[in-house]
């Protein structure tokens, strides 16, 4: 299964978990008058809105490239998941801090609350089947690193905005059934308030992680630092090349893009050494199927010289 092919499986997960988890905290808000559960509602309604933008990124980075945009349209998936985490930002956390304090400005009583837990219950079972989704799909790419590591080093900036988007949605569920639980128990409808401040911080939270990775991305990042090594490996094992100068990637959404500069073995003549470089860029290419760029230049492999002190 190809990168993009589980990515757009995870979006779909996520789209079809959140449009029926949405539905069912509504309802519950509205027969509740919980703010912790309209807070989750609202949450789940803007996870919805956020993975047709990343499907909408996904299908815009396929278009082919133009003299415009010779090297494609790769990068726009960024964009949108830039805007996905402002929305998580905005609509998703910020609304629910004010709801939050507007309940403790003027609190009312919750209704209905056993239906409640049982809504919150089933919404942990279908986001847990959209984060298992979200992990399958990322699975060859994160091997043994942990998830932290991966969140750090991922080009893939759909998978990880859908599996922080999954991760948030699942801490916000235990924290409304937790405000929840201790409002029927207690009686006291500040700590729904509460609950639902307490996911709306974490919402920001969450949104925060996400673009700062993503603002990584749109800057330029190179490919992955495992990318980098098995090129950089290939590249310096192959025969018409007798060491690299210098090697750098350049991540473009799902496709790289490499340029080399390298000291060739002694060539025959100047047609030679132009024929086998092609030679190396075609291996390179097929066993790489993501590089869809590479850029070859020989040379000399003379020491540059030290930049003058100033």
């Amino acid at each position: 299964m190809s990168k993009n092919s589980g990515s757009l499986k995870a979006v779909f997960y996520a789209l079809g978990a959140n449009g029926g988890i949405a539905l069912a905290k509504a309802v519950a808000a509205f027969f509740t008058g919980s703010g912790a559960m309209l807070a989750e509602a609202l949450h789940s309604f803007a996870d919805c809105g956020n993975q047709v933008l990343l499907l909408v990124g996904m299908q815009q980075a396929k278009k082919l490239p133009t003299p415009d945009h010779p090297m494609g349209y790769g990068r726009v998936v960024y964009f949108w998941s830039m805007m996905v985490g402002v929305l998580l930002f905005s609509i998703g956390g910020l609304f629910s801090v004010w709801h939050g304090v507007q309940s403790l400005q003027h609190p009312e009583p919750v209704k209905y609350l056993l239906p409640s837990l049982g809504v919150l219950l089933v919404a942990v079972v279908l986001e847990g089947i959209s984060l298992r989704g979200a992990l399958k799909a990322l699975a060859v790419e994160r091997g043994e690193k942990s998830l932290w590591r991966w969140f750090r080093e991922t080009r893939q900036s759909e998978l990880l905005v859908i599996t922080g988007e999954d991760i948030a949605a699942l801490a916000g569920l235990a924290l409304a059934f937790v405000a929840l639980a201790l409002t029927g128990l207690t009686g006291n409808p500040v700590f729904d308030a509460l609950g639902s401040i307490a996911v709306g911080l974490l919402l920001m939270g969450v949104s925060f992680a996400v673009t700062t990775e993503v603002k990584s991305l749109i800057t330029g990042e190179s490919a992955s630092p495992e990318m980098r090594s098995a090129i950089t490996e290939f590249v310096a094992s192959q025969p018409e090349v007798e060491r690299i100068v210098n090697l750098i990637t350049f991540q473009l959404g799902d496709k790289i893009a490499v340029a080399v500069k390298a000291k060739m073995v002694p060539m025959a003549s100047a047609d030679a050494l132009v024929s086998a470089i092609d030679e190396v860029e075609e291996r390179l290419q097929a066993h790489f199927p993501n590089l869809h760029w590479s850029f070859f230049e020989p040379d000399a492999g003379k020491p540059r010289p030290e930049p003058a002190a100033l």
